[in-house]
């Protein structure tokens, strides 16, 4: 009787051993962690909602063959082209009779053919170019004139009023630019400093 006493001992104290040993190695009771499951439906997997805690050792490497300038991959217009209507008050540029409705921007503090004084909106319905010029040069005449006498004598030679043609005035295009130019035309006396 005696052995089956000491052998119910030794069952019981190695049930408690078990016991403490699936509880916890920290001394904490029952406490789960986020990834255990209370349900007993067949030991199906629960996803973790962790974040990795460390990066990958080695990035992934970049093309060495990539331009570093994406203006390559915009078309351009030859050199500092632009069409008149993206001119702003204040812009200087040459003009060159081969390229109607062009101008080459260029600094203002370097020889040019003209600068603009004044961008205005043509508002209205007009289907001829005469319609256009006039309506054009209506918007421009008193600022030209007003800002033509306030140059030095000789400064000035005449005027540049650039407008749409029928085309693109239908397309949207309602930009005017009002220019002062040093010699239009005859393109041999240039501007060299900006106007006062």
């Amino acid at each position: 009787m005696l052995f089956l006493v000491l052998a119910v001992i030794v069952i019981l104290g190695a049930g408690s051993a078990v016991a403490l040993v699936a509880t916890s190695g920290d001394g904490s009771s029952d406490k789960k962690s986020p990834s255990e499951s209370d349900s007993t439906t067949g030991g199906l997997p629960t996803p973790s909602l962790s974040i990795p805690s460390e990066l990958p050792s080695e990035l992934p490497s970049l093309p060495t063959n990539v331009p570093t300038d994406l203006d390559s991959f915009l078309p351009s217009l030859a050199g500092d082209d632009v069409p008149y209507y993206m001119l702003q008050t204040g812009d200087c540029f040459n003009i060159d009779d081969t390229k109607p409705g062009q101008a080459a921007k260029r600094s203002c503090r370097a020889a040019h053919d003209a600068e603009v004084v004044k961008v205005a909106e043509l508002e209205g319905t007009y289907t001829t170019d005469a319609a256009l010029k006039k309506a054009a040069s209506v918007l421009c005449a008193k600022t030209l004139d007003t800002k033509a006498a306030k140059q030095p004598a000789g400064t000035v030679r005449g005027t540049l009023v650039q407008y749409p043609d029928p085309t693109g005035f239908k397309l949207g295009i309602d930009k005017v630019a009002c220019s002062l130019a040093a010699d239009v035309g005859a393109g041999k006396r240039k501007l060299t400093k900006p106007l006062t």
